[in-house]
């Protein structure tokens, strides 16, 4: 699963790079989005498996850090190029005579780099703020990873609820803010369509967005039920079986999900494929 998901994701990559076709905006964003799927998988996966794998499983307390910054850092990324491939949508969909002037590629650019400037930010912070408190006692994490909210409880000290309430606000805000602003770019989406007056040309617009669509679904699923489910005797382990699966799971659906829905990119991943390994026969 872990080499699935780094070869379908530098596949897309690939793929949009060597297919002219595809040096559109909304490929530019899948692109940022697969490099964000590899870098997370890169930092998070493979020590998680190795402590799965080992019966000596320790972490230095820089390589939790690390981890954790990581980790918040690729998670606020995603949910920002999700909001701006979101917007890209609404902009190709409802405003399409004005998509090249509003969708440039310098601007383009400039929407990535604030992504991940944004991400970086916040997962500094928030890794700078967990960081800063005690810890006493106990020194075995009850997850997989260097997760949050596992972490939060190992900590003590009079700000650790505040601290804890700090950061669970942060995320959510960040989190439900990206989905409010998708939300709303597909309430116009949706609208526009429905003046489309052919049923095939309202089919053929929507499917430029049903990949889009499946993984925000994915993404702020798994997200919900780590940070908004409610508390009770077991919720310890439902959190760190919900954490790992939207750690591991999240990356690997992407590149499926994109290739399988997205017809253009599919045609365009055949054609890559058939030049690359079948020459003679192109």
């Amino acid at each position: 699963m872990y080499l699935f998901t780094l070869l379908g994701n530098l596949l897309i990559m690939a793929t949009i790079w060597r297919e002219h076709s595809l040096h559109t905006p909304m490929y530019l964003f899948l692109c940022a989005l697969s490099i964000s799927e590899i870098l997370f998988t890169v930092a998070i996966t493979p020590r998680m498996l190795a402590d799965m794998l080992s019966t000596h499983r320790s972490i230095s307390f820089m390589a939790c850090a690390s981890q954790m910054f990581f980790s918040f850092t690729f998670g606020f990324t995603h949910s920002f190029l999700l909001m701006i491939m979101g917007y890209d949508r609404y902009v190709a969909i409802c405003h399409p005579l004005r998509y090249n002037m509003l969708m440039r590629t310098r601007d383009c650019a400039h929407l990535v780099s604030w992504s991940w400037a944004g991400g970086s930010v916040m997962g500094m912070m928030l890794t700078l703020i967990v960081f800063h408190l005690t810890f006493c006692g106990s020194n075995e994490i009850h997850h997989f990873v260097c997760h949050v909210l596992s972490l939060l409880k190992l900590a003590c000290g009079k700000e650790i609820l505040s601290v804890t309430m700090g950061v669970i606000l942060v995320c959510v805000t960040a989190l439900m803010g990206c989905l409010l602003l998708i939300v709303l770019s597909y309430v116009f989406i949706v609208a526009a369509i429905l003046r489309i007056p052919s049923a095939e040309g309202r089919h053929k617009t929507f499917s430029t967005c049903v990949s889009h669509l499946t993984i925000v679904i994915v993404h702020y699923g798994f997200a919900s039920m780590i940070y908004l489910k409610p508390k009770g005797p077991r919720s310890m382990d439902s959190n760190t079986l919900m954490a790992t699966t939207y750690t591991v799971f999240t990356p690997f659906l992407s590149p499926i999900i994109f290739s399988l829905r997205n017809k253009e990119l599919k045609n365009a991943m055949k054609r890559t494929f058939h030049r690359t390994f079948c020459p003679s026969s192109s």
